[in-house]
């Protein structure tokens, strides 16, 4: 029990690390797609499988720059690979935000006692063993950030293939187009504008 707390301890301080260093040293989104479109550059074919990796752990993670990550994905890598990048991210992402959320509730009888206590998450947890899929899919089409859909319906009884992925796969499709799209867009203006 002892190791499982200090794993989740170090996950907890790592991430209070990286938000705290990017709060301090102004890192925004300029800077890091800068920084992307250099080396997407340099690493050729390996830039998409590093970007997969980068953006399904600011996912997983909850960083702030997810929503960039997204846009700048079609600036880097044109509108159709992007979309496809930022795909597999988002179910990498979601999945590995779920599983860790299954470790922190199964392993924290204070966070299990916390959650069955919390009047909003009972709704949820009624609506997911009532519903199941449909209900995690309506709640991927709400405006609810994912991640925090991740880590709720992490501790509750759904099934991880039927009723998270399978409805996740469906859901991120839409919000995965409009931010691709964004991003095609920005860079078609930024690019006529140049141009002109």
């Amino acid at each position: 029990m002892g190791k499982k707390w200090w794993a989740i301890g170090v996950a907890v301080a790592i991430l209070g690390t990286v938000r705290e260093v990017s709060k301090q040293y102004g890192w925004d989104k300029d800077v890091l797609i800068k920084v992307f479109s250099e080396l997407s550059d340099r690493l050729g074919i390996w830039a998409i499988p590093l970007y997969v990796a980068i953006h399904t752990l600011t996912l997983a993670l909850c960083l702030p720059y997810a929503v960039f990550f997204e846009a700048a994905a079609s600036m880097l890598f044109g509108f159709f690979p992007a979309v496809l990048c930022v795909f597999a991210a988002k179910l990498l992402g979601a999945s590995l935000s779920f599983w860790i959320g299954r470790l922190i509730f199964k392993s924290s009888t204070s966070a299990m006692d916390w959650v069955q206590k919390n009047k909003y998450f009972a709704v949820l947890s009624r609506g997911v063993e009532r519903d199941g899929w449909r209900f995690v899919l309506l709640a991927r089409f709400s405006p609810m950030p994912s991640y925090i859909i991740n880590y709720a319906l992490a501790a509750t009884k759904v099934r991880f293939l039927v009723d998270f992925l399978l409805p996740t796969v469906i859901g991120c499709m839409p919000m995965i187009l409009q931010n691709t799209s964004i991003g095609s867009l920005a860079g078609a203006a930024v690019s006529s504008a140049a141009g002109s």
